[in-house]
């Protein structure tokens, strides 16, 4: 019994012995199967096709004119014969083909979804790169002088009929007078429409109130992608052609540029402009009620200096990389900057803007514009005005009355200037307010006082904040 049991213990070592080995084999034919097959080597390839393709070929919308172009883009060497190994996946790739071969090989393994998903997340803009090239910036700060492209020498000249109207008198129209308020308006190539609808609302020129002149310009760079706006050149010189309003500078037409552009306009004004009373600048997706900013210019002399907007106090530089107005500490080391005007829209006294003209062209160029120009009123020792009339930042949803409709014509009666209109909003908003049925007898301004300076004791301190950010309210 002991021998039996012995040769039994025996054969059954043996057994298991046996049976490992088959498992053995097993695993070792199934792995060279899969080797054979070439399944690995297409993971590779998706790879790279991911990491060099755009989203939309990810998704299948140009998926045959891929898998057609590929073999070209990643020739096989002789050595790889499995690089052709999608064409298992192409079998069942239906009318579209990309898509489904992609989705079904995402599900085969666990290596190729990692391989895909780094992919996606690397095409996504990083939010912490600047938004333009600093080191760039620091070299070519320096270069400050561009030509005039387009001009409008005869801009700021008034003759005429129109002096006359404005109490020349007889023999008047012998003489040239300069207008009383010139409005310019930061614009881009691209922006026709809201040139257009400027032109035809706010930014009307001719004769207003009380006889007073007004003229228009807009001012202009060259588009740095030129391939978005064929022709953009013709455009210009058409548009220029017929409307006598435009002002183009052979820089850029960047974000950081727009410090050119106000250097170039003030400039611009101290050789061609010398004589106008008052100034008011600002962005095309802005509404503007010129008869407001008329009204309060009412007893303000333009051999003064005078600079009014909505001012921002005691703001601190943006060290947040991901936003728009990210500025490093080696480009500005001061931890407030000077009061400014936000950009959207200020007036000013044709004094002042010849000034201005002298001090920018000492003042370093800084990549913020509205910063910039705070820098020069600093050197000059001008201090701006606020009034609240300019809502440069949009009308924030107040918190008290959440349903309030900011949007009202009645509202819009009151104010000066309100930033980030889309074209339709800023027609719309002038035909309301011009409605000769237009009726407000429930008050909705948000403040009780007419237009009035607002005393310095009155500024209030701004938070730190991110105003290119901020949430507004405009729309109905």
């Amino acid at each position: 019994m002991v021998t039996v049991r012995r040769l039994l213990h025996v054969k059954g070592d043996v057994l298991c012995t046996m049976l490992l080995l088959v498992l053995f084999c097993l695993l070792l034919y199934t792995r060279q199967v899969i080797l054979s097959s070439g399944w690995d080597r297409p993971e590779w390839k998706l790879e790279i096709h991911g990491s060099t393709s755009s989203s939309r070929n990810l998704l299948g919308a140009s998926g045959a004119k891929i898998s057609q172009e590929s073999p070209e883009q990643f020739p096989s060497s002789p050595s790889e014969p499995g690089l052709p190994a999608c064409k298992p996946q192409s079998k069942s790739k239906p009318p579209q083909p990309k898509s489904k071969p992609q989705v079904k090989s995402k599900g085969k393994s666990k290596s190729r979804r990692k391989n895909v998903a780094p992919t996606k997340a690397a095409r996504k803009p990083l939010p912490t790169l600047p938004p333009f090239d600093f080191a760039s910036y620091l070299r070519e700060k320096d270069n400050r002088d561009f030509n005039l492209l387009i001009d409008q020498p005869e801009k700021c000249v008034i003759r005429g009929a129109e002096q006359e109207e404005e109490g020349g008198g007889q023999g008047a129209s012998d003489k040239s007078t300069a207008p009383y308020m010139l409005i310019a308006v930061k614009s881009v190539a691209a922006d026709f429409e809201k040139r257009q609808v400027v032109r035809r609302t706010w930014g009307r020129e001719g004769l207003f109130q009380n006889g007073v002149s007004i003229r228009t310009v807009f001012l202009l760079g060259v588009p740095k992608n030129r391939t978005a706006l064929p022709l953009w050149d013709r455009l210009l010189t058409y548009e220029s052609q017929t409307f006598r309003d435009i002002l183009l500078w052979d820089f850029d037409d960047t974000f950081f540029n727009l410090t050119l552009k106000e250097t170039h306009f003030l400039k611009w004004i101290n050789s061609s402009c010398p004589q106008v009373k008052f100034i008011f600048k600002g962005d095309a997706d802005v509404y503007v009620n010129i008869e407001n900013i008329l009204e309060m210019l009412q007893g303000q002399k333009p051999e003064e200096d005078l600079f009014v907007g909505d001012i921002i106090v005691n703001a601190k530089p943006i060290r947040r990389r991901s936003s728009k107005y990210f500025v490093p500490e080696f480009v500005y080391g001061g931890g407030l900057y000077p009061s400014y005007a936000g950009g959207g829209g200020f007036v000013m006294s044709g004094h002042t803007a010849l000034k201005l003209s002298s001090s920018c062209q000492k003042v370093e160029l800084f990549p913020i514009d509205d910063v910039f120009l705070g820098m020069c009123l600093q050197l000059i020792g001008v201090i701006p005005s606020r009034h609240q009339g300019f809502r440069t930042f949009g009308i924030p949803r107040p918190s008290a009355a959440p349903h309030l409709q900011t949007f009202d014509p009645c509202f819009y009666r009151e104010l000066m200037v309100v930033h980030s209109l889309s074209v339709p909003q800023i027609w719309l908003m002038w035909n309301l307010l011009h409605d000769p049925n237009l009726s407000c007898h429930n008050r909705t301004s948000p403040t009780s006082w007419p237009f009035k300076w607002k005393g310095k004791g009155g500024e209030a301190e701004v938070q730190e904040t991110d105003y290119g950010e901020k949430q507004v309210f405009v729309t109905h």
